[in-house]
């Protein structure tokens, strides 16, 4: 008897998995790839790093160390020679939009001019020009450091109200979002993400309809038709809870923040050839008029 039941515990359950045919289908791995960044938020380029990077998390982000294979000689030619790429997306971008003077005004007091450049540097205010600086807390210069930044204005359109992007270190962004929020008297929320994450290839299987025909293979269709691709739902981002507001406002100033943290991807070239690559890769698209 002992015997007996012995063996009945050692039956293996029947498998439950999909084959790798089915899991390798890309509404599965999209399904998958958001139920496995629901801590550590995935880069853009998270799949080409991760085959050839020892990843690490830090700052709620999922990133590349260091490279598996001798690389560094590599690295250091494409950047005296040719051209090196650098994803930085994990940085966080801070938008504020609002009327020119007031904007100048509050951000003059978290910085000084005895340190370089401010905010109101005429090629920076331009829009020509990324500009990079210091920021503390508001008038409490040279003490209370918050962390470098960097900043760039969208170039003038022949109206006072102005567009300004400033880029913090994910490890310095609650405090430096919570200095520009209280210099500008922003506090309702005026934005709300609802974004649901997606746990299981379950729920996508729900919204597809199988759609049968004799002699061709089984195609999927949802409600938009078969051009429909599912896509990688960014749920939040590594500094932020999905479900909390990402833009406030002021009654008071007009000034309006907004975090665009992984809504703009950011990478950096390095090397003689970088101008080359970029003409190469970009073209200018058509202005078409109405």
């Amino acid at each position: 008897k002992k015997q007996a039941e012995k063996t009945v515990h050692q039956k293996k359950e029947q498998s439950k998995t999909k084959c790798r045919k089915a899991r390798r289908r890309h509404i599965n791995l999209v399904a998958e790839f958001n139920h496995r960044q629901r801590k550590n938020i995935w880069l853009e380029t998270h799949i080409w790093h991760a085959k050839r990077f020892h990843m690490v998390k830090k700052w709620g982000y999922c990133l590349g160390n260091s490279p598996t294979e001798k690389s560094y000689r590599a690295c250091y030619r494409a950047m005296t020679k040719h051209c090196l790429l650098q994803d930085l997306s994990y940085y966080c971008c801070l938008e504020l939009t609002g009327k020119e003077n007031e904007l100048l005004k509050q951000l003059g007091r978290i910085c000084s001019i005895d340190t370089g450049l401010t905010f109101q540097e005429a090629c920076c205010l331009s829009g020509r020009f990324e500009g990079s600086l210091n920021l503390y807390r508001a008038d409490r210069y040279p003490e209370d450091m918050l962390g470098p930044v960097t900043f760039i204005w969208r170039p003038r359109d022949g109206s006072e109200h102005r567009q300004l992007w400033i880029w913090v270190h994910p490890a310095l962004k609650q405090d430096i979002l919570r200095e520009l929020k209280a210099i500008f008297q922003c506090s309702e929320p005026q934005e709300i993400c609802v974004t649901e994450p997606v746990t299981a290839s379950v729920q996508e299987e729900k919204q597809m309809e199988v759609v049968m025909s004799p002699g061709k293979k089984r195609k999927k269709e949802d409600k938009e038709g078969e051009k429909a691709v599912p896509v990688k739902k960014i749920i939040g981002d590594g500094t932020r809870d999905p479900f909390q507001s990402y833009s406030w406002i002021s009654q008071t100033t007009g000034i309006a923040i907004s975090d665009r943290s992984m809504e703009i991807l950011r990478y950096r070239l390095i090397g003689p050839l970088s101008h080359s690559v970029l003409t190469e890769t970009l073209k200018a698209a058509s202005v078409q008029t109405v």
